[in-house]
């Protein structure tokens, strides 16, 4: 009997071992105890850009919220391709998320990466931001209309920068070119060279956020003409829009968070929930609020959709302007 009773403990024990008893640990845990480590955050601009500064500012207001740390990682080159690349290929535990914007559609267009939104499941659109098309305050042109008057009049006589060929920024100047049926000269240009490039004469306008051009605009040194959002924005309710401008034009810089395809559904509606809170708390309100930037917040399934028509508008646009590869 002692024998038969040691060997139903032991088959008993190969049966717990079997049946999961003695598996290796997820790495990640399960999903309802999620998060139980840091997330990282992947930003596809450079430290000081302001896709970082909002990326490091929102990652420190979930950190409270999900009960652990969101370091912020700059990965930056290949036309945005090495950060979404990055996030893509990594294992999908809600463990790496990406900042993500209108720039995972152009770079896709301008064949820097042969993936784009399926690639990932969004979690929220986070904010959006209008472009703005700035010229020197002693411009002869004192309104958008005027300005637009003399780009249709005057075919290739108007430079204006943008962030980089294919950027948000150009495809907003190609996109007045079209309205205007007329030309215009694109000149790129690196970050915080709009101002400088303006004053010296080298380009007529520029389009860009509305941050990187406030301060002189507010100093009266730039005179920022209109903003392509549907509606003026808080910081610049003297500004009008294109719409406004009798320009039929409407087109936002939005940002949001994705983290790789196939992450389970538990996670993904912890991230969303965590991100609705923050989107809504007064300090990321007032950070957005210096910033130019509007707080937006849309759930992830009607943040697909958007992007949906988004990705169509702009591969469109981009292959109108010949910009696109595909």
């Amino acid at each position: 009997m002692k024998r038969i009773g040691l060997l139903l403990g032991f088959v008993l024990v190969s049966v717990c071992l079997f049946a999961g008893g003695g598996a290796e640990p997820s790495s990640g845990g399960s999903a309802s105890a999620y998060p139980e480590k840091p997330i990282e955050v992947t930003c596809v601009f450079g430290a000081g850009s302001a896709a970082d500064l909002i990326t490091r500012k929102f990652s420190d207001l979930l950190q409270p919220i999900l009960g652990q740390s969101l370091p912020v990682v700059n990965r930056t080159g290949g036309g945005q391709s090495i950060g979404y690349s990055h996030v893509k290929d990594q294992k999908p535990d809600g463990y790496s998320m990406i900042w993500t914007s209108n720039g995972l559609l152009t770079a896709y267009y301008q064949g820097n990466m042969d993936f784009k939104q399926e690639a990932f499941r969004s979690i929220a659109r986070i904010s959006y931001e209008p472009v703005s098309i700035a010229v020197k305050y002693d411009a002869p042109w004192a309104t958008m209309e005027e300005f637009f008057q003399y780009i249709k009049n005057n075919p290739g006589k108007i430079r204006i920068g943008n962030s980089g060929v294919g950027s948000y920024t150009h495809l907003v100047a190609a996109a007045i070119e079209n309205k205007a049926e007329s030309k215009v000269v694109h000149v790129p240009f690196g970050q915080g060279l709009a101002f400088a490039s303006i004053m010296g004469g080298q380009i007529e306008a520029s389009v860009q956020l509305p941050s990187e051009v406030l301060a002189q605009h507010e100093a009266k040194q730039l005179r920022i003409l209109a903003l392509s959002s549907g509606e003026r924005i808080a910081a610049l309710p003297e500004v009008p829009t294109f719409k406004e401008s009798k320009i039929d034009l409407e087109m936002i810089l939005w940002r949001g968070i994705a983290v790789p395809a196939g992450t389970p559904n538990e996670i993904v509606k912890k991230l969303e929930s965590a991100a609705k809170k923050a989107v809504e708390s007064e300090d990321f309100k007032q950070f957005c609020a210096g910033m130019s930037i509007i707080p937006a917040f849309q759930p992830g399934a009607e943040f697909e959709k958007f992007i949906a028509e988004d990705d169509r508008l702009i591969g469109q646009l981009m292959k109108t302007i010949g910009t696109s590869k595909r």
